[in-house]
């Protein structure tokens, strides 16, 4: 399996090539250039087969020219030792929970296997490769969390200052070891604009090996496509149409799950459900794509303005927008929709939501209305206790801190100032 990059200008590249440049030298993402459907078997009898089964039949023609069966194997015994459960909350509606994880969110996923990943790669190599991560909430501590200890490898994470909740700042900043984390004066937006120059920057590239774990790197991205088919597996028995409403942000997570029904599973639609910063959905209503500097709300992860990811979308479905809505609708609500959507949640069922999955209801019933025959679940990426303020305040409950998060709560949080990408480039220099 090759991959080529979506702005044409670059050689095809290996699995592992892909995975430690990150993204292309000429600055596009990503993209395999096949994408063959698994034989209808596979779906008719997977509920015979085990996570770990369907994980490794679902990525093997991805990867398999670089990584051989048995280190596979290997890697999804790392990568999948926790749970994925559908949980049924009303009538034709489940949530996904995808915050079993040492991080409690859906990131774990894809952090811990593309470690894995560069781990492999980079056993024999002698030469450090740098991992430059931006980060709007979750991606940081599961990177952090992913490549704790890995050999070779040196994590460099940019979050903006005061606006991660204090837990997922805290999954960030304790960890030390080969974990570094830099606080910027500024948005996510200003976070991700300081990697993407650093990757355009030639005279900082002679100097080190650097790649990104972001979602844009398709060894973060891929993998979540995992996750979709467990839940269709457990689903399946509904007999009825199934659509999965995704909060989305950069929107690696919803294209993700696009892969896992263009490789057959049998999925009637997706929802990507975002906060008040609406690129897609405006592009969904209008056919123009006009990206806007992003705006803080309670969702924070998916304070993104500018979504990497939908360039891969659109390029799955060769950017034909008459095909991408037949399979894609978007929805967008502002803070004030989604505290009353955790409240609703919380009233009827007795389920505590997170922001975030809030929004995936949300833009779940929305779909629901004129779709009322379907099965929908609606993912909830993250524990609602990283969120503790939020969710205590608008439900007035008190909420269990979990052992995973009670690990970072009494450690000390440490992290570097900075204001500019010449502080970066510095930083980056002499570390």
């Amino acid at each position: 399996m090759k991959y080529y990059s979506l702005n044409n200008k670059a050689p095809e590249v290996s699995f592992k090539d892909a995975v430690i440049n990150g993204i292309a030298p000429d600055k596009g993402l990503y993209f395999p250039e096949s994408i063959t459907p698994l034989p209808d078997s596979f779906f008719d009898k997977i509920t015979e087969l085990s996570n770990k089964e369907i994980a490794f039949t679902a990525i093997n023609q991805f990867v398999s020219d670089t990584i051989p069966s048995n280190i596979l194997n290997e890697i999804l015994d790392n990568v999948l030792d926790f749970d994925f459960p559908v949980i049924e909350i009303e009538e034709n509606i489940g949530t996904l929970e995808l915050f079993h994880g040492p991080t409690m969110a859906f990131k774990d996923v894809g952090a811990r296997f593309m470690a894995q990943c560069l781990g492999y790669f980079s056993k024999d190599v002698k030469n450090e490769v740098t991992v430059l991560v931006a980060t709007s909430g979750d991606t940081g501590g599961a990177v952090a969390n992913g490549f704790l200890g890995v050999d070779g490898v040196k994590v460099v994470i940019l979050y903006p200052s005061g606006k991660v909740s204090d837990i997922q700042e805290r999954q960030l900043t304790t960890l030390g070891k080969n974990i570094t984390a830099l606080k910027v004066n500024g948005t996510f937006d200003d976070c991700q604009a300081m990697v993407k120059r650093a990757f355009l920057d030639h005279d900082l590239l002679e100097k080190m090996k650097l790649t990104s774990a972001n979602s844009i790197n398709v060894a973060r991205w891929l993998p979540q496509l995992f996750y979709f088919m467990f839940a269709y597996k457990q689903v399946k028995s509904k007999g009825k149409e199934i659509v999965f409403s995704v909060p989305s942000g950069n929107f690696g997570n919803i294209c993700a799950g696009l892969v896992a029904q263009r490789l057959g599973m049998p999925v009637k639609h997706f929802v990507a459900a975002t906060n008040v910063n609406d690129t897609v959905p405006e592009f969904m209503r209008t056919k123009e794509y006009l990206p806007k500097p992003s705006t803080a709300t309670i969702s924070n992860a998916m304070d993104v303005g500018d979504p990497s990811n939908f360039i891969r979308i659109r390029h799955l479905f060769e950017d034909d927008f008459d095909t991408l809505k037949n399979n894609l609708s978007s929805y967008s609500f502002n803070d004030e929709e989604t505290r009353k959507a955790l409240i609703h949640i919380y009233k009827t069922s007795g389920y505590i939501a997170d922001p975030h999955g809030a929004v995936g209801y949300l833009g779940l019933k929305k779909y629901q209305e004129r779709h009322p025959n379907t099965f929908g679940i609606f993912l909830e990426t993250a524990h609602p206790v990283k969120f503790l303020d939020i969710v205590e305040e608008t439900l007035s409950v008190q909420l269990e801190i979990p052992s995973q998060i009670k690990k970072v709560m009494g450690k000390e949080k440490k992290s570097t100032k900075i204001t500019s990408y010449n502080e970066l480039k510095a930083f980056l220099i002499t570390s």
